[in-house]
C-alpha cells in the first residue's frame, strides 16, 4: 500500500535525523505511563480525532522518596471542527525536577481526510506555543559562593512549534510526531537552559482486538527517540472488560514495569490510576511512580458514541 510505504519512509527519515548529530544528550521530555489516554501531548495530529470535546487531566508523581524527583501535571483538551476535517486543541504541562521547572502551553490544529470505506483517516497536525524554563538555585547546597548563579532564580521563555501525522480508524492507529521541532539558541544566563530544548521524536501505535463478547485487548507502544541518546520504548497491554473497566500492564525498556486501571463511569467520565516499579539501578533509591487520570468527553448524543473509540 502506498500510504503504508509513505509512513515507513517518514519513520526512517526521523531515525536518520535522530542519529545524525555529534554530541550526546539525554531525554528531557516529561514521561507518561498511561500515554495512550493522552495522545495529544505527544502528537498534535490527534486533535479532533474524537467526535466530542475531550478533556484530560493527569498527574504524575515519579520516583517517590527520591529527593528532587520529577513531579508533573498535564491538561489537554481538543475537539473536532467542521465535521472531522479539522481539529483544534490545547495542551498545558507543569513539570518540576529538582530546582528546574518547566511550564508550557501549546495550541494544536489538525486537518484530516477519509481514505477509504473502512473509515481509515489520515491527519496532519501542527502545534505552536511556548516554554517557560526556570531554575531556582536559592535552595541548593553551594560549595563555591562565587558561582554567578549562587542564590539566584533564572528563567527564559522560548517559542516553539511541533508537528505530527496520525493514521487511524476505530480499531487501530499509527502516529509519528515531534512536539518541539525548534532548538532555540540561548545567550548569557540563558546558556544553562539550552540543554532543555532538545528535539524529541515519538512513534506510537496500537490496535484493539476482540477476545470474546465481553473482553477486548489493546496493545500499544510508544517509541521515544532523542538524538545521540539510547532509543527507548514503552509497551502496554490493556484489557477492557464489559466496555467499562480497563486493566493494563506496562513494560518500559530497561527501566520499569507497571500496572494501570481505568474505570468508565459512563460514556463521558473516566478515572484512572497507574503505578510503575523500577527495575534498574534506581530500585534501591525510590519506591515507584504514581499516575492519576481524569478524562471527560462531552458531545452530541446523536453521534459521539455510535462507534465506540478505544483511544
Amino acid at each position: 500500500m502506498k500510504l503504508n510505504k509513505y509512513i515507513l519512509k517518514v519513520v526512517g527519515f526521523l531515525l536518520i535525523m535522530t542519529y545524525g548529530s555529534t554530541y550526546t544528550i539525554a531525554q528531557q521530555d516529561e514521561q507518561l505511563s498511561m500515554y495512550n489516554f493522552n495522545p495529544l501531548y505527544y502528537n498534535p495530529a490527534y486533535a479532533g480525532s474524537k467526535s466530542a470535546l475531550s478533556v484530560v487531566a493527569m498527574g504524575r508523581f515519579q520516583w517517590v522518596n527520591f529527593d528532587g524527583a520529577p513531579n508533573t501535571q498535564f491538561v489537554s483538551a481538543h475537539t473536532p471542527v467542521l465535521g472531522r476535517s479539522l481539529g483544534m486543541g490545547l495542551t498545558m504541562v507543569n513539570d518540576q525536577v529538582g530546582s528546574r521547572k518547566r511550564t508550557a502551553v501549546y495550541y494544536n490544529v489538525s486537518s484530516g481526510i477519509r481514505l477509504n470505506n473502512n473509515n481509515d483517516r489520515l491527519a496532519f497536525g501542527l502545534s505552536i506555543g511556548m516554554d517557560v524554563m526556570a531554575y531556582d538555585f536559592s535552595g541548593l547546597d553551594v560549595h563555591d559562593v562565587s558561582d554567578p548563579f549562587y542564590g539566584q532564580t533564572v528563567s527564559t521563555t522560548k517559542a516553539n512549534v511541533g508537528g505530527g501525522i496520525y493514521y487511524y480508524n476505530d480499531r487501530y492507529y499509527v502516529g509519528v510526531s515531534s512536539p518541539r521541532l525548534l532548538e532555540p539558541k540561548a545567550s548569557n544566563t540563558d546558556d544553562i537552559m539550552t540543554s532543555l530544548n532538545q528535539r524529541h521524536f515519538f512513534i506510537t501505535a496500537g490496535k484493539v482486538f476482540d477476545l470474546n463478547s465481553v473482553i477486548k485487548l489493546k496493545p500499544t507502544t510508544l517509541v521515544k527517540i532523542t538524538p545521540n541518546s539510547p532509543l527507548t520504548f514503552d509497551v502496554n497491554a490493556n484489557f477492557l472488560f464489559y466496555e467499562r473497566v480497563w486493566v493494563g500492564a506496562l513494560y518500559r525498556f530497561h527501566e520499569a514495569v507497571g500496572l494501570n486501571f481505568v474505570y468508565n463511569f459512563n460514556d463521558f467520565i473516566h478515572v484512572g490510576y497507574g503505578y510503575d516499579f523500577p527495575i534498574n539501578k534506581l530500585i534501591n533509591h525510590q519506591s515507584g511512580s504514581h499516575e492519576v487520570l481524569l478524562q471527560i468527553d462531552i458531545g452530541s448524543k446523536k453521534n459521539v458514541f455510535i462507534s465506540p473509540r478505544y483511544f
